[in-house]
């Protein structure tokens, strides 16, 4: 009786193993990659994070000035030049000059209001955006994992099914078995 049946057999039976060990390495890596993926895509959260509070230091910070620049530069203007020009500063249109600038003033801290608010929602869509990539990626990740994984077991399923077979044609030919 030959050995040569015993080592064909045999080689088949590894085969399908080590199909199967790099089946699931590969599918180890997937799922790495993907998770890694995912990291990166995070880190980019907590960068939308700070420029949502650089965003709004800005504003807080531009509100001051303007605040500050308003009283200073227009409304002490005009009480400058009425006041120059000898006009009653308690009645009349140098009141309703101040009154109008500081409409005008209000008009424009809201639309700076508005504005932020508006940079804020599309940093909270940025990192809502983000978040669900991530989620993604590690989706992604897990599914090519399975799929390794699955075709892992189909080939080792596959090798041991053949072994099996070539087993049992040289059980029926004779080469292995009874002797």
């Amino acid at each position: 009786m030959s050995a040569l049946p015993f080592i064909t057999l045999g080689l088949q039976l590894i085969g399908g193993l080590q199909q199967k060990r790099a089946s699931d390495r590969a599918a180890r890596a997937a799922q790495e990659a993907g998770e890694f993926n995912a990291q990166i895509i995070e880190r980019d959260i907590d960068l939308l994070t700070r420029q949502r509070g650089i965003v709004n230091s800005n504003f807080l910070v531009e509100q001051d000035r303007a605040s500050i620049a308003f009283e200073r530069e227009i409304q002490g203007a005009a009480k400058a030049g009425f006041g120059y020009a000898g006009f009653d500063m308690s009645s009349g249109t140098p009141l309703a000059v101040l009154r109008e600038n500081a409409r005008e003033f209000d008009y424009e801290t809201k639309v700076r209001e508005f504005n932020n608010q508006i940079t804020n929602m599309q940093i909270t869509d940025a990192q809502e955006e983000a978040q669900l990539n991530a989620q993604l990626s590690r989706m992604e990740g897990g599914m090519a994992a399975a799929s390794a994984r699955a075709q892992g077991t189909a080939s080792m399923i596959n090798s041991f099914g053949q072994a099996a077979q070539f087993g049992y044609e040289a059980f029926e030919a004779g080469l292995i078995g009874e002797d």
